[in-house]
């Protein structure tokens, strides 16, 4: 404990933290490439169905077993990084992403690639939950919507650079295993800063009559043996409200981004590298947009109450369903009105972050919020993030095999099928994104003053 205190960084109870925009921008670059490392079997999926003779489902099913263990692995490693250093536990784990990432181009067949992709799930579930709670101590609440935003860029500039260059770099290469391989590289570099950095005091942000004493009382105390920290976390019902929304979000977004470039190969008739760029500017492109912009609205929005800038991601992810429904009933021939009008709903869901992640900081204390972000990822992740493919996948085949019997040609059938899906899934998934935040918006206020008033 001596050593992680050395590494702490003194700050004015209540202020932003001295250096908290490099911190920041370490956090961002480091999440950035973990979107670039989580893209690569996406954007080369179809090669890898070619060679190992894969169905849509099982491609899901290499999507959701790495979801299913970041999810999982993240609840202990979230607890570790409430009483650990933070900077130490995510260094390591960019570390062994990244290697597992390389390795993932040595896989000879399904069950290895797998193998790899599970590991790699391990090494990133050591980050988000660390990296959102030091994000909480380095800025005050009125400005977390935008520092969350700009940390959540990470997400679209991960998946612009990796649309943009993956399939480039695997047709160059004359295969698909080098973007794997090339991707590890600055993941090992980002590591090295972490080792380096020093971490904000927990709590440091809260403001200042909130003092050391006050901030390790009733509601977050320090752990005890009979301390029950995912039971505190779920008796605060802004909690459920925001797992609803990530689980219906995370539906749509990790089916979005395991198969709309097999979409645009597919159903749009473009060439591997034509249609992974077409995705980084539908789901790549978009999010520089909506997380900038929805960071300062939500921040603006939270000047009036903290249930304001939840409405905010509320009525825009509604706002997102019926464009994405409509983008996903064109035809083939009309890949322009696909991008503006999907590209324009994908653009609204991502406000859906800049509300509901500082919502996590408004309701839980600064001691379980690495604990309160593990437990609401494994939520989303496991109920949303790893069904989303594998749903999508399983209805792509179902279609597509209805299709065939009805007479279509066997690629007519796969595109179709994979069309169909999607436009079940999408709209569906958030709509439930959108009711989780209206209600999350009704509670967070109550739950936010009953914090305040435990700590204080």
């Amino acid at each position: 404990m001596t050593t992680e205190r050395a590494r702490f960084l003194p700050t004015e109870q209540g202020a932003q933290a001295p250096n908290a925009g490099r911190v920041l921008a370490l956090l961002f670059a480091a999440n950035t490439f973990n979107f670039y490392d989580r893209a690569v079997p996406a954007i080369v999926a179809e090669p890898i169905k070619l060679e190992f003779g894969l169905s849509d489902l099982q491609i899901g099913v290499l999507a959701a077993a790495f979801t299913v263990v970041y999810a999982v692995c993240g609840l202990p490693l979230g607890r570790l990084a409430d009483h650990r250093s933070r900077a130490r536990i995510m260094g390591w784990g960019i570390v062994a992403w990244s290697l597992l990432t390389a390795a993932s181009g040595a896989a000879w067949n399904y069950a290895s690639l797998l193998l790899m992709r599970v590991g790699v799930g391990v090494g990133e579930a050591s980050y988000a939950p660390a990296a959102n709670s030091t994000i909480a101590d380095l800025y005050p609440a009125g400005k977390r919507a935008r520092a969350f935003g700009l940390f959540q860029l990470g997400l679209p500039v991960g998946l612009v650079l990796a649309y943009f260059s993956v399939g480039a770099i695997a047709e160059a290469f004359g295969t698909w295993r080098a973007p794997f391989v090339l991707a590890a590289i600055p993941g090992l570099l980002i590591a090295a800063g972490f080792f380096l950095v020093r971490e904000p005091r927990r709590g440091a942000s809260e403001p200042a009559s909130r003092t050391a004493a006050a901030a390790a009382s009733a509601s977050t105390p320090p752990p005890t043996p009979g301390d029950r920290p995912f039971r505190r976390v779920l008796a605060v019902p802004t909690m459920w409200f925001l797992i609803i929304a990530g689980i219906g979000a995370n539906l749509a977004s990790y089916s979005v981004n395991t198969f709309t470039v097999p979409l645009f190969q597919r159903y749009f008739g473009a060439s591997l590298t034509g249609a992974a760029v077409l995705t980084g500017v539908v789901v790549g492109v978009t999010g520089l947009v909506g997380l900038l912009v929805g960071g300062w609205v939500s921040d603006r929005a939270a000047r009036r109450s903290t249930g304001a800038r939840v409405l905010v991601g509320a009525v825009a992810t509604l706002v997102s369903v019926p464009l994405t429904w409509f983008a996903l009933s064109v035809g083939p021939e009309a890949t322009g009105t696909f991008v503006v009008l999907f590209g324009a709903g994908w653009l609204l869901q991502y406000l859906y972050y800049t509300s509901a992640y500082p919502a996590v900081a408004d309701v839980v204390g600064p001691r379980l919020r690495s604990t309160a972000t593990a437990v609401f990822f494994a939520a989303f992740y496991l109920l949303g993030g790893a069904v989303g493919p594998v749903i999508a996948g399983a209805l792509s085949d179902a279609f597509a095999a209805d299709a065939l019997a009805a007479g279509a040609s066997p690629a007519e059938a796969a595109a179709n099928g994979l069309r169909q899906a999607l436009a079940v899934i999408v709209p569906l998934s958030m709509a439930i994104a959108s009711v989780g935040l209206f209600l999350a918006a009704r509670s967070v206020r109550r739950d936010n003053e009953r914090m305040t008033a435990a700590a204080g």
